[in-house]
């Protein structure tokens, strides 16, 4: 008699991506979840048409763009990487609500332990879950998630056309723009 085993996709035989985070962050940056080629290189933001090191380095968070196999040099400017859901998909739509409100408590705790002072959400799919809130603005968010002040930021993937390179830099340069004031020990981000 023939045994039936389960199909093993190659998406579900990989890890999620190691945080990479550290007390006091100016910001962490939050994807949604990684995607598949970052997950199976364990490199943040690791795909082909990921716009997010080259948006960053161009909004002035550094010097130069990194690549995505020297992730763990973003502490050195004050920024941390983090992920709400740990499941690799291809596409974020893959996740279902449950996952992002099973995820919900333990990130909230992540960010309240760490204590940074702003957590960047990589588009509103995670917080709006998360939250219960539809109607999100991009930009500063009125509450506080974790302790930290709340910005939402358009999503880097090469599969988020909606925002050009140059949308992508200037949403991303008003957060170290605001933030500047902060880490000067000069104010807080200001809210919408």
């Amino acid at each position: 008699m023939k045994r039936l085993t389960p199909s093993v996709t190659h998406a579900d035989s990989l890890q999620g991506l190691p945080d990479i985070l550290a007390p006091g962050l100016s910001v962490v940056f939050c994807g949604i979840n990684p995607g598949l080629r970052a997950a199976s290189t364990g490199r943040h933001f690791a795909g082909r048409g990921n716009r997010f090191w080259r948006t960053l380095h161009l909004a002035g968070f550094t010097p130069a763009q990194i690549d995505p196999q020297d992730d763990r040099t973003i502490l050195q400017y004050g920024c941390g990487l983090t992920t709400v859901v740990s499941r690799p998909t291809a596409r974020a739509d893959e996740l279902s609500q449950g996952e992002f409100k099973a995820a919900a408590i333990e990130f909230e705790r992540k960010i309240e332990g760490y204590a940074p002072h702003c957590v960047a959400f990589l588009g509103k799919m995670a917080l709006s879950a998360m939250s219960g809130t539809r109607d999100i603005d991009w930009g500063p968010q009125p509450a506080l998630f974790g302790g930290a002040r709340v910005w939402v930021l358009p999503n880097p993937s090469g599969l988020n056309r909606t925002f050009s390179l140059d949308a992508l830099v200037t949403a991303y340069r008003e957060l170290r723009l605001a933030l500047a004031p902060a880490e000067a020990g000069l104010g807080e981000i200001p809210r919408q």
